[in-house]
């Protein structure tokens, strides 16, 4: 076979091996084993094996992964969600559809403290679906917007999927992060814009929650001192060039640590539980890196990258109508893959292309992370919906999917505006030092 059939065929093992529930590390590691094997020789596949673990686990990059993960549990542990939520309460709670917004400014705030999709939603559930509950909101607005304000612990710093997308490309993760700072403050905006449509539709969707004095709302704002420190140690750290982002990952844990102990939410079970958590999905997420890297070096062996780069630029089309194609195979790719597996699966093909179109590599990669986002809210895997239906169990899967609908119609127009104006992405970081 040639080069790219043999490439063809790994990809089609791979996808047989993710339907029948292989975990998506091990799978990666058997198909690009076995296809570097195929292709040069079994000794030097057996060589490729042992060499990427060691590579993986020793990159100094992938301290920063770990590190915000355990910041985002000891976050979790410090209730710092339900504080987020009171604050958002009393400023928009007298709005019509107010609590949904306090949702999706609350899932924004943990998330900058967060870095995970999946551990904003499953947080946000516990703390905002009751209130929403208690006020009559329809499962549908209440589910559609803890769902969409999940999506954004995938882009506004610090992102684990952002900071893995620069270690797998080679890029500053620092401008990584200063980059999704933009696009996830539009997001948190039209997320609000949507609401405000869904509860014009239906006012019954969304009704009026207890006002608020202006006491209680800025007595409310001392209760998130602790988020905007920590986020403003990190960010303005990293921006001013005073520390490297491993550095600010280490200075994060240590005072989300420090701030739950002396508000007295952080015993030692909880430290614990958080560390046993944060070194389980270290673990999960360097497995998919470990069989990324194994995937990569057969696919660079068959030489289908190149293949496929060289195709696309041969294509009778300008750069944007590649990146748009591009973009809707993410988009159909997002309805049934994990979105970290997806990240590293494509990136070593889509990247390329992207690079001999001219395309900057932080800007491309907030739009590749924000089209990923989508399928975090779209079915059939919708990994936020499945969370959500997992802790708000008497919830179907369908009402969570339709309350998402609004939410990924203005995802797609975000994605649009900051497709066509990158300087709406490049701008801190070109100004960051």
């Amino acid at each position: 076979m040639s080069g790219m059939e043999t490439a063809a065929a790994g990809f089609a093992v791979l996808f047989l091996l993710l339907v029948a529930r292989i975990p998506v590390g091990i799978a990666m590691i058997a198909v690009g084993t076995l296809g570097f094997a195929s292709v040069v020789s079994f000794d030097a596949a057996l060589s490729i094996l042992s060499i990427s673990p060691f590579r993986t686990l020793t990159t100094e990059g992938f301290i920063l992964v770990s590190l915000f993960i355990l910041m985002g549990e000891l976050a979790t542990k410090s209730g710092l969600s339900a504080e987020l939520f009171r604050a958002g309460n009393a400023w928009f709670g007298h709005f019509r559809g107010g609590l949904a917004m306090a949702t999706i400014a609350a899932s924004g705030g943990f998330a900058a403290i967060c870095g995970s999709s999946v551990a904003t939603a499953a947080t946000m559930t516990k703390v905002a679906l009751p209130e929403m509950r208690r006020y009559r909101y329809s499962d549908r607005l209440a589910t559609g917007a803890i769902a969409a304000g999940g999506t954004l612990g995938i882009l506004i710093p610090p992102s684990v999927v952002l900071a893995v997308y620069g270690i797998l490309t080679e890029q500053d993760i620092g401008k990584l992060f200063m980059a999704g700072i933009l696009p996830g403050l539009i997001a948190i905006v039209f997320y609000l814009a949507a609401v405000r449509f869904s509860v014009w539709r239906d006012p019954d969707a969304g009704p009026v929650a207890a006002p608020a004095g202006w006491r209680e709302r800025f007595a409310a704002l001392r209760g998130v001192w602790a988020i905007a420190a920590v986020f403003a140690g990190i960010i303005g750290g990293m921006f001013f060039g005073v520390f490297t982002p491993s550095e600010a990952a280490a200075i994060g844990v240590v005072l989300t640590l420090l701030i739950g102990i002396l508000r007295r939410r952080l015993d030692a079970a909880n430290i614990v539980r958080a560390v046993k958590t944060a070194i389980q999905l270290s673990a999960s997420i360097f497995l998919i890196l470990i069989g990324s890297y194994i995937f990569g070096f057969f696919l660079a062996v068959t030489q289908a990258p190149q293949g496929i780069a060289a195709a696309v630029a041969g294509l009778p089309l300008p750069p944007y109508g590649v990146l748009a194609i591009m973009l809707v195979l993410y988009l159909l790719l997002g309805c049934v893959l994990d979105t970290l597996a997806m990240l590293v699966l494509t990136v070593p093909i889509t990247f390329p292309i992207a690079m001999n179109l001219g395309f900057d590599p932080i800007w491309f990669g907030i739009i590749i992370v924000m089209t990923i986002e989508l399928g975090l809210i779209t079915p059939p895997i919708g990994m936020n919906v499945f969370v959500i239906r997992s802790v708000a169990q008497d919830v179907s899967l369908a009402t969570v999917f339709k309350g998402a609908l609004p939410f990924v119609a203005v995802d797609i127009l975000r994605l649009a505006v900051l497709a066509a104006f990158p300087a709406l992405t490049l701008f801190l970081p070109d100004i960051a030092r």
